[in-house]
């Protein structure tokens, strides 16, 4: 009992604190609609599972613990965050086209991958996933009940950042923020540049 309290109560903490998913699903809410919101959360559950596959199997611990494989998902994480914080910074769109769901209007698989890829290629999640199943999961906890926690990990992520994306694409708000479009860009592109900057000093390996 001790142990699902504990993996309810940090896999809760770590999902609500602000980072690269919840950026880039408000920009997606906003930008882009409802849908593209859901479907960004949902491959963000999506990319949950990765982290959580590799660590039951035991490759989390090794990633987390070398230097080399460690700093070559720093890197491509790293990379892959600036590149979607420099889309959004010089995003040139204007508001119309994204609010009547035009031709520019993103597709489901976009923003499927969008949200896979931001999730997946975060260290931080990476750290997040290994600590998790290392310190508050028992080593004779059967490997069904360790799939039921990770499971659980991406429920929680797709009930969380669903909401985030109910909220920031209701219409009124999407308005509020899009009458601001190119600061609110901005704002999030420079947050998810710096974010990814501030991945390459992340420290994996003791």
């Amino acid at each position: 009992m001790t142990e699902l309290f504990s993996i309810v109560i940090i896999t809760i903490l770590a999902t609500i604190s602000p980072g690269p998913d919840f950026a880039m699903i408000t920009r997606n809410s906003y930008l882009y609609g409802r849908s593209s919101g859901l479907v960004a959360a949902l491959g963000i559950s999506l990319g949950v599972q990765v982290h959580v596959f590799y660590t039951i199997f035991g490759i989390g611990l090794i990633i987390s613990q070398s230097i080399i494989l460690f700093s070559v998902i720093k890197m491509v994480g790293a990379l892959y965050l600036i590149y979607i914080g420099l889309k959004a910074f010089f995003n040139r769109k204007d508001l119309p086209t994204h609010i009547q769901g035009g031709q520019d209007s993103l597709s489901t698989f976009s923003s499927l991958k969008t949200g896979f890829l931001t999730n997946a290629l975060n260290p931080k999640t990476t750290l997040f996933v290994v600590s998790t199943f290392t310190q508050a999961v028992n080593t004779h906890t059967p490997l069904a009940i360790q799939v039921s926690y990770g499971l659980f990990m991406s429920i929680i992520h797709f009930l969380w950042f669903g909401l985030v994306a109910l909220f920031f694409s209701q219409e009124n708000i999407r308005m509020k923020i899009m009458s601001y479009q190119k600061i609110a860009d901005r704002c999030i592109g420079s947050i998810l540049m710096m974010l990814g900057i501030s991945l390459l000093f992340v420290n994996g390996t003791k």
